[in-house]
């Protein structure tokens, strides 16, 4: 088997409501190879979520490991984690978390800004949202656009950079049917053509039956073969 692009080992992660401790996610272990797609079902509240956050970097485990490559997540700083996230990873949210005061465009070219490629920004933001079917959409501002449209945005915004990897949390979760289908089938391209990485946590299994693997986690962050005929 690939050696793992992506892996986690042994996660715990609980967290803490006064003096009631929420033990989220146990013993938890993943592994992501390059180019593949992963999805992940499950009820809410199994820590879904709580793990694609702590593979992306965006929060801590209490225990365990965290490798991108050679690279131990847990060891870096905040500042590493940070360059870390521009660099390597693609996160895309189900409430977008676009900045409203910029354009579409100028939400795209975000990473590149940040990294200091302002020369080659424009450019690629434009051939994103050119991707992503929104070429004449770049100049309008998130409250302009409708639901679908402001995710495929953050789709692009997600791929700036060209990550290696994409973790995608409920992106189809806030829309309706017709148009979360859409935003799959935008992923789907996208996926063909830049090859990345993919790992999508959603409740709706029938939009990932195209994926390469789909995995159900239970209580505690336990993760199993999901049955593709089950119903989510």
């Amino acid at each position: 088997m690939d050696t793992p692009i992506l892996s986690a080992t042994g996660l715990d992660k609980s967290y803490h409501s006064g003096s009631v401790e929420l033990n989220v996610l146990r013993e938890c272990s993943f592994a992501l190879r390059a180019h593949e797609r992963v999805a992940i079902v499950g009820q809410s509240g199994v820590g879904k979520s709580t793990l694609l956050h702590l593979l992306a970097g965006l929060d801590r485990a209490d225990r365990g490991a965290i490798r991108f490559g050679d690279r131990d997540v847990h060891a870096m700083s905040e500042t590493e984690l940070a360059s870390f996230r521009n660099r390597h990873i693609g996160m895309v949210f189900q409430f977008y978390h676009l900045l409203p005061e910029f354009t579409a465009r100028e939400n795209v070219m975000m990473p590149l800004l940040i990294a200091g490629e302002a020369d080659s920004a424009p450019d690629c933001a434009d051939e994103l949202l050119a991707e992503v079917g929104l070429e004449s959409r770049g100049h309008h501002f998130p409250a302009e656009l409708s639901g679908g449209e402001r995710q495929r945005v953050a789709i692009a915004r997600a791929l700036a950079r060209g990550p290696e990897v994409v973790l995608a949390d409920e992106p189809t979760g806030n829309l309706d049917h017709e148009n979360g289908r859409r935003v799959m089938e935008v992923f789907e391209r996208l996926h063909d053509k830049h090859q990345t990485a993919m790992v999508l946590v959603t409740h709706n299994q029938e939009l990932v039956a195209g994926f390469d693997r789909v995995l159900r986690m239970g209580p505690g962050g336990e993760l199993e073969n999901a049955d593709r005929e089950e119903p989510s």
